[in-house]
């Protein structure tokens, strides 16, 4: 992970880096907002932005995204309180973190804004094959093709063939080709010249530059306008890209991964993909199939889900009873391992007693999973409970405003979550900020915010 710091490097600012570059961030460091978006648009890129609270993080993070550079921030600092706390996450700061700083906080915020903790995890033998032919060809320079259905865990295998790769200690640079527009993803990837084009105000290194030495992934391929494809062919082939608006062609070292929900051979057919450009990426394709079609990775996924959302939110670990084993091996997981992680989060949530049962398996619609060992006769039993409390649920809402309802469950989700910010706001399916928003709403009025059992726990604004 990379670490940018931005503020005077103060002796817990300074400890605070060291906590960081033991938990294996790659840190470096400039004083002033303008110093880092000039820092990130030379590519020296980072994963995450330390920012010292007294840094005005509102316009750091407005000069950021002016130039389409999304980096996380965080603010720290010395001697901060509530209000300190609050305005800079109002400013746009995801997390606070206070100083002098705790280890377990410094290693807790880094794993929940890097996400880094996806580690490749099989036990079903179809998997097991995929697995070794990815080791077989890591460390290889050929391009890789990873195909399957969405939430299958490409990108957790592009990573670890990176990691694997003789590029592991050079960057891993990932672009969703699906989620920037067509006329951005050209100055996204090959970068541009100051006055290239109407908002070009100095130039930009793009993600071919900024992966140099390392590995480029390619996210979702399929989406890339067909007029782009050309000249990712050249790059691919020349190993050299032109920048918007260049003059001379940039020679880069990369190795190039690509991943794609959908058939490539049909794209070619249908002429929305360049059939030499499927050849340049196709050297090896790795196919990783549907949960569905590897029964033996459920278990073990659900086990390593369990564990880490236990630990995310503070609570014991409770072990899956055999009946929800049950359930979940029978489930057909039409959003694959995406999709399982989600209802093992919102189990460990609901959970109660020594185990996770079948009733704490929740389907995003809030409908449990239905074990097939307990028939007919458990299912309308489930059904008359459920129906039971929806009514009196039902009764109990009658003369709420929406206001009030929207507050009920805002509130209750995050007592259920502790307190924690960043897993009540995924629960309830809304951004972080759209959360931290309704929060402040509620503490002006008065009302008692459920504190993070890390942070600045007598406020509400801190973040966990």
């Amino acid at each position: 992970m990379r670490l940018l710091v931005v503020g005077r490097l103060s002796g817990q600012l300074a400890t605070a880096v060291k906590m960081a570059m033991a938990h294996g961030a790659k840190v470096s460091h400039v004083e002033r907002g303008d110093q880092a978006t000039e820092q990130l648009r030379r590519g020296q890129g980072a994963d995450l932005l330390m920012v010292d609270y007294r840094v005005d993080i509102a316009a750091l993070i407005a000069a950021n995204e002016a130039e389409r550079i999304h980096v996380p921030v965080v603010a720290c600092g010395v001697d901060a309180d509530a209000t300190d706390a609050a305005n800079a996450i109002r400013a746009g700061a995801k997390e606070f973190i206070p100083l002098p700083p705790e280890a377990d906080l410094i290693a807790a915020v880094l794993s929940a804004v890097a996400d880094d903790d996806r580690p490749l995890i099989s036990a079903d033998p179809s998997m097991k094959a995929v697995v070794m032919l990815a080791d077989q060809v890591a460390r290889s320079e050929a391009s890789i093709l990873i195909t399957g259905e969405s939430g299958v865990g490409k990108e957790v295998m592009a990573r670890y063939l990176h990691a694997g790769s003789k590029r592991a200690e050079r960057p891993f640079i990932s672009v969703n080709c699906a989620a920037i527009p067509d006329n951005l993803l050209e100055s996204e990837l090959f970068g541009h010249e100051k006055g290239a084009f109407t908002g070009a105000m100095a130039r930009r290194i793009g993600k071919f530059e900024e992966a140099d030495g390392g590995t480029l992934l390619l996210d979702e391929i399929s989406e890339m306008d067909v007029r782009l494809q050309a000249k990712l062919l050249r790059a691919i082939q020349e190993r050299v890209i032109d920048r918007v608006g260049g003059t001379k062609p940039v020679p880069v070292n990369i190795r190039i991964i690509a991943t794609s929900n959908r058939d490539l051979a049909k794209s070619v057919a249908e002429g929305t993909f360049r059939e030499d450009l499927l050849y340049r990426l196709n050297v090896v394709n790795l196919r990783l199939p549907a949960l569905r079609e590897r029964p033996g990775d459920i278990a073990v996924l659900a086990d390593h889900f369990v564990k880490k959302y236990a630990a995310a939110n503070g609570v014991p670990v409770r072990p899956i009873s055999a009946d929800a084993k049950r359930a979940l091996v029978s489930h057909r997981w039409n959003g694959n391992v995406r999709e399982l992680e989600n209802a093992m989060h919102r189990a460990v949530l609901l959970a109660v007693g020594p185990e996770i049962d079948v009733e704490a398996i929740r389907l995003p619609d809030g409908q449990p999973l239905s074990a097939g060992s307990h028939g007919a006769a458990h299912d309308a039993g489930v059904a008359g409970r459920a129906a039971h409390v929806a009514d009196a649920v039902t009764r109990a809402h009658v003369g709420q405003t929406v206001a009030q309802m929207e507050k009920t469950l805002i509130l209750d989700t995050l007592s259920h979550c502790l307190g924690n910010r960043t897993h009540a706001a995924t629960i309830l399916g809304i951004s972080i900020r759209t959360l931290r928003n309704k929060l402040n709403e509620y503490a002006d009025e008065g009302t008692s915010i459920p504190a993070p059992q890390s942070g600045i726990a007598s406020t509400g604004y801190a973040a966990a």
